[in-house]
């Protein structure tokens, strides 16, 4: 894939703020998105190449698809889409977590991914060549004990990413990708400081992007790990 534009939702920290930094390094235009203004502002100031970002809530269609087209005004059509933002419950037993928390979870995940590809979809499809990427995690085909929504959510995902692929016109192509378990807020709320024992963001985005770079039509409706 010819370097171009990469737009990431979930860039104020964790691995969208990594992604959005090796990127730029590697001479892509970077597109992003998170909720916090200043921390957007911080992330711009460490980027060498042309960038946008912008606040926006990716469980609000109506703002994603105000962003996806400053976006194009801006950078022009993504080359990949990177769907990274996401949430997780706080530790607890299913029939503990409230309903406002499982929807939250769900609305972010999942219906926040869906809105990110309806808004960039149609405006990839004129492209030589596109790609958009789903986070999953490896509680996306396996489970554990008090963090039952994010599992399945993300399960949800690995089967929007297989749906997806079976959908998309020929010079498109998608994947669900598994982060593996990398020293970030969401891990250190389950593991606590434990996480601290895990790869950092930064070494992570390296091969993350290597990853991302080399992937291609025959990976469509794959799972991958980065």
């Amino acid at each position: 894939m010819n370097p171009k534009t990469v737009c990431i939702s979930g860039v104020s920290k964790g691995l969208g703020k990594a992604l959005s930094i090796e990127f730029d390094q590697r001479g892509w235009q970077v597109a992003g998105c998170a909720r916090t203004t200043s921390a957007l502002i911080k992330l711009g100031s460490q980027l060498s190449n042309s960038h946008f970002f912008r606040s926006v809530d990716i469980t609000n269609l109506k703002q994603v698809l105000t962003f996806s087209e400053e976006v194009i005004e801006n950078l022009g059509s993504p080359t990949l889409l990177v769907n990274n933002a996401g949430k997780i419950n706080s530790n607890a037993r299913l029939h503990q977590v409230s309903e406002d928390e499982f929807l939250e979870v769900f609305k972010v995940n999942v219906c926040g991914t869906h809105n990110m590809i309806k808004a960039f979809l149609p405006k990839m499809k004129g492209l030589n060549q596109g790609l958009i990427v789903n986070f999953s995690s490896y509680w996306g085909q396996s489970t554990a004990a008090e963090v039952a929504p994010y599992c399945a959510s993300k399960w949800a995902i690995e089967g929007l990413t297989r749906a997806l692929a079976q959908e998309l016109p020929s010079n498109l192509s998608t994947v669900a990708l598994n982060p593996g378990v990398i020293d970030t807020d969401m891990l250190r709320s389950c593991f606590g400081d434990a996480a601290g024992s895990h790869e950092k963001p930064r070494d992570w985005a390296k091969h993350a992007v290597d990853c991302l770079e080399n992937l291609n039509k025959s990976d469509n409706g794959n799972t991958v790990i980065a």
